[in-house]
């Protein structure tokens, strides 16, 4: 290793100081550039790492973005890029919601294939306009295969200095939103046909009906309401507050209204109003009810009803009863009635006799316990081992008699009271009191004298037979079954005098011209003057027939075998 020799060196200092102190100057300089140049390097690579970070996040942060797109990255016109022309790029996520088989390295064409052909030309159209003037797009498209939607958003992308970077397609999966939205436009469209349908349904309703809120304004009405108000239009009721007014220019409904939303209960009431120049008599309701489901919401439903003909019905009715009434207070048979408050509405005097009943005590209109009280401390009610039982079982009857009832009613001094019960047209019951005890002491003492006549019948020896002033057999005794055996089923079904003389006919010779002979012995029978003749019977023995006519019209007929 050559040795330095620093004689010579500083020899040539000594020699030449002013150079040595240039090339030192020089040697400084060129060590400061080295070191500046350096720190430029270092700062420069840490800057490109940087750059390099960033551009890792911003990658990243695009492929973890729920859109995915499609770029179409254009060639820089500032500095000679390699790439001449424009190039695709398809991200991750976009490979991924398509599902396309060569991932990031499909083609646009390849992503075209996933729309219908309608569709297809629509985007090429969108993506030409994109890439010849920039203009952006943003439209939603149904893809082939499993019924989902994607939204398309194109846009260029440019720099600051004019640059054009890359126009870029975002495709966002929106089959969630767009299913839920045509959803619940199908439920709207429904909702609205549904309540164009119930608007209908209470427009067509022949009389008025309305909708009060909780403060009692209406909300909502039918045509029939806007006729009766003037013919104004539903618009103008609401936001006017227009109701239907009564003769007196006053609301047919809203204080009623008002009392049905404090009571919580329905009410009624019965209105008069003139329509075209007539009058009418209506019958008005509201009814409360708790509206969107809410306690503390308490909305009315309203309706008038046109009740005209049924309140000229009513007064007729209320006419014709009072004229009945009237024709029933100057009967003899006893009459009241008790309406469906148990209470005494009329009374002719005929009852208040039969009850011996004062007149003024039964003008207070006693109920029918007090009634039933009264006639028992008189005795003039059938002894019952519960009266309490008996009474109740009386009021209950007012509300379980729905078409007349007849019974009798056996008083403790012997009389027997027939009584009709009925329903009464304005509620409650007619009673109908009649003293029948003596037609049956006199039907008792009828019944007494027939069987007397037929315990006579049966006890004579002479075939007997009677009949009445019908014309039909009444009575026969055993001599006459025995004497022309005779059926008695045939005999208790009365047949006519014609229908017993041909039951007879086999009592004689079949030679004979029957029909003559029968209106022989009819005529001998229905005679005045025939007191008794004789009957010549075949082979059975001659008899005598004796006919006599009864005082009562009946006509006994008597048989003797000779």
């Amino acid at each position: 290793m050559p040795m330095i020799d620093f004689e010579l060196l500083t020899d040539m200092y000594y020699a030449a100081p002013e150079l040595w102190y240039v090339l030192a100057f020089a040697a400084a300089a060129m060590l400061g550039v080295i070191f500046t140049e350096l720190f430029r390097i270092l700062h420069l690579k840490q800057k490109n790492y940087f750059l390099n970070r960033d551009r890792e996040r911003y990658a990243e942060t695009l492929y973890a973005s729920r859109d995915g797109y499609f770029a179409f990255i254009h060639p820089d016109e500032k500095v000679n890029d390699p790439r001449q022309h424009i190039v695709e790029r398809c991200s991750r996520r976009l490979a991924v919601i398509l599902n396309l088989p060569n991932g990031t390295k499909s083609s646009f064409e390849e992503i075209l294939k996933n729309f219908y052909k309608d569709d297809e030309k629509k985007i090429r159209k969108y993506i030409a306009l994109l890439q010849d003037d920039g203009v952006s797009f943003d439209d939603e498209f149904m893809l082939k295969n499993g019924g989902r939607y994607l939204r398309l958003s194109g846009s260029r992308i440019s720099g600051a200095d004019g640059n054009v970077y890359c126009d870029m397609i975002w495709f966002r999966d929106v089959s969630f939103e767009t299913n839920k939205i045509l959803g619940l436009e199908q439920d709207k469209t429904e909702a609205s046909a549904q309540s164009m349908q119930l608007q209908d349904l209470i427009d067509n309703i022949p009389f008025p009906v309305w909708l009060r809120d909780d403060k009692l304004n209406i909300v909502n009405c039918n045509k029939k309401f806007m006729e009766f108000s003037g013919g104004k239009s539903r618009e103008t009721i609401l936001n006017d507050g227009i109701e239907i007014n009564n003769v007196n220019g006053e609301s047919v409904s809203r204080k009623l209204a008002q009392a049905a939303h404090l009571s919580n209960r329905a009410k009624k009431e019965n209105v008069c109003l003139v329509k075209d120049g007539e009058r009418l008599v209506m019958e008005v309701f509201e009814t409360p009810f708790h509206a969107e489901e809410s306690l503390e919401k308490i909305y009315t439903v309203g309706a008038l009803v046109d009740v005209s003909e049924l309140d000229d019905l009513k007064r007729n009715l209320k006419r014709h009863q009072s004229a009945q009434l009237e024709i029933l207070g100057t009967l003899g048979t006893a009459f009241a009635v008790f309406n469906q408050q148990l209470k005494l509405d009329f009374y002719n005097k005929s009852f208040a006799e039969l009850w011996q009943l004062d007149e003024s005590w039964l003008d207070t209109q006693p109920s029918y316990s007090m009634f039933l009280d009264a006639i028992r401390e008189r005795r003039l009610l059938p002894e019952v081992p519960d009266y309490i039982l008996f009474k109740n079982g009386e009021q209950k009857q007012f509300s379980q008699i729905i078409e007349p009832r007849n019974d009798m009613l056996h008083l403790p001094n012997g009389k027997t009271i027939r009584r009709v019960r009925a329903p009464y047209p304005m509620g409650g019951l007619i009673f109908a009191y009649e003293d029948i005890s003596d037609r049956l002491a006199t039907t008792s003492a009828y019944n007494a004298l027939l069987s007397v006549r037929e315990e006579m019948l049966e006890n004579l020896f002479d075939a007997v037979i009677i009949f009445g002033s019908n014309g039909r057999l009444n009575s026969y005794n055993q001599a006459y079954l025995r004497l022309w055996k005779a059926d008695r089923a045939f005999l208790e079904n009365e047949p006519g005098l014609d229908e017993l003389l041909d039951s007879q006919r086999r009592f004689f010779s079949a030679d004979e011209d029957w029909d003559t002979l029968k209106k022989s012995i009819a005529g001998h029978l229905l005679s005045m003057t025939t007191k008794t003749f004789i009957l010549n019977r075949h082979q059975e023995g001659d008899v005598e027939v004796a006919a006599q006519n009864l005082s009562d019209g009946s006509l006994m007929i008597t048989y003797k075998k000779l």
